[in-house]
């Protein structure tokens, strides 16, 4: 076969096999820490340069005072700043600080020679102005306060003018930026090793349930053990019911087996020892019809399904009807009332057949033995159910000896003797029992029925 062929046969699950909940785990965190590291990484980056921009422009605005403060103007109209100047760099050309004064003559600082400083238009006297201004050489914050010098009776009227490189392009940003997204990069890797290591710790049950199924497969252990986790508590619980009544199921299935084998001796070595002269025919017919007994026994016996907690409500009320209008055609030369005292909200986990065999084989035995009439109770009782079936009949003398397969109350009454037995070992599979007394209420047999799980 092609491993095409192979492949649509298994429904190409190599090539859509889902991912692990390690993976996707892994997936969602990775993606949630980047995401959450880019947007961090941005926001404080922008934030570092809103701040860096709003700094320059407050030193701007009081170097600007300062600038005031020391600027002389001459009787004629001669600007000139003593020195030292307010500020170093104004004295070093190129330094990235420039200053400017416009009045009858202008004034420039040693460090915008030769720089293309984008200083702005003069300003009327009084106006103060904070811009950004571009030029060939970059943008640059700018701070610029109009005056009125008073020199004698004329006064002159002055521009003020200070510009820088805008911060947040300047080489302090960027060296903000390399170490920001440098811390960024080893808390994200730290990040990352944490988050493995905690899905590793928290995964860790699921490994563990893993490794008991797949000691239990092996047969090296018998029961999942524990305890788990609250989440996973449910499911390792269901699972633990589950290997259990799987176990039951077979351990059944052994037990009916060696029963039926051992219950067949009897007859079969009763043919072996026929003697020549007895009727062989009679023999062989009653001992036919012993093992044909004996294995419906066996088998119906087998069949039980058992306590399930996945098996859907079943509403008693309405099977007890169905026995009710069956029994009542298969025993019609006997004139029996039936009555039920099931409320129509009762409902039992239990499986249809079985409870079909329970109540049938019990009912049966009812109508077999009453006088006029047959009566089903029941209700819920110490977190199990419990049904009674009762009749107006003579009552059962020996229920121990009733309950064992084979035997019969009265042999003039057609049966296999095997009905009480098969519904008391459907009883036991529910984790319950039967009992067998005198009716207080009609005088004749009271069966009562416990179902532990249902």
């Amino acid at each position: 076969m092609s491993p095409e062929t192979d492949e649509r046969r298994n429904g190409g699950s190599a090539a859509r096999a889902p991912w692990s909940l390690r993976t996707r785990l892994l997936a969602v965190s990775l993606t949630i820490l980047l995401a959450f590291v880019a947007l961090t990484g941005l926001a404080l980056d922008r934030a570092f340069r809103e701040s860096a921009d709003a700094a320059q422009r407050e030193r701007l605005q009081a170097l600007l005072y300062l600038l005031m403060g020391t600027l002389e103007v001459s009787p004629d109209g001669t600007l000139s700043v003593p020195l030292p100047l307010p500020e170093p760099r104004l004295s070093i050309p190129g330094s990235g600080l420039y200053a400017q004064v416009v009045g009858p003559t202008i004034w420039r600082s040693e460090s915008a020679l030769g720089a293309e400083v984008p200083f702005g238009p003069p300003l009327a006297p009084g106006e103060q102005k904070l811009a950004l201004q571009t030029s060939a050489a970059g943008h640059f914050q700018t701070a610029a306060q109009g005056v009125l010098w008073a020199i004698g009776e004329n006064p002159v009227p002055l521009s003020l003018h200070l510009a820088a490189p805008l911060a947040s392009t300047g080489i302090e940003v960027q060296a903000y930026r390399k170490s920001l997204w440098s811390a960024l990069a080893v808390m994200a890797f730290l990040l990352l090793c944490a988050l493995v290591l905690v899905q590793r710790w928290g995964l860790r049950p699921l490994r563990v349930l893993a490794q008991r199924l797949a000691t239990l497969e092996a047969g090296e252990a018998s029961r999942l053990g524990g305890p788990y986790p609250r989440e996973l508590a449910p499911l390792a619980d269901n699972l633990e019911r589950l290997l259990q009544r799987e176990r039951e199921v077979l351990e059944r299935h052994r037990k009916a087996l060696g029963d039926l084998a051992h219950s067949l001796k009897t007859p079969l070595a009763i043919l072996r020892g026929a003697a020549p002269d007895q009727d062989l025919v009679a023999v062989v017919g009653e001992q036919t019809r012993r093992m044909d007994d004996i294995v419906h026994y066996h088998l119906q016996r087998a069949a039980t399904a058992g306590a399930s907690r996945s098996a859907p409500p079943l509403a008693l009320g309405q099977l007890v009807e169905r026995l009710f209008a069956s029994l009542a055609k298969v025993h019609s030369g006997h004139k029996i009332g039936f009555s039920r005292e099931l409320p129509d909200a009762l409902q039992a986990r239990i499986d249809e057949g079985d409870a079909i065999e329970l109540l049938g084989n019990v009912l049966d035995n009812a109508c077999k033995w009453a006088a006029s009439k047959v009566m089903v109770s029941g209700a819920r009782s110490a977190g199990g159910l419990v049904l009674t079936v009762e009749d107006d009949g003579p009552g059962i003398e020996d229920p121990e000896r009733l309950m064992q397969r084979g035997q019969r109350g009265d042999e003039r009454v057609p049966g296999h003797g095997i009905g009480l037995a098969l519904a008391q070992d459907i009883a036991l599979a529910y984790r319950g029992d039967l009992r067998i007394d005198r009716s207080p209420t009609l005088g004749g047999a009271r069966i009562r029925i416990w179902l532990g799980e249902c």
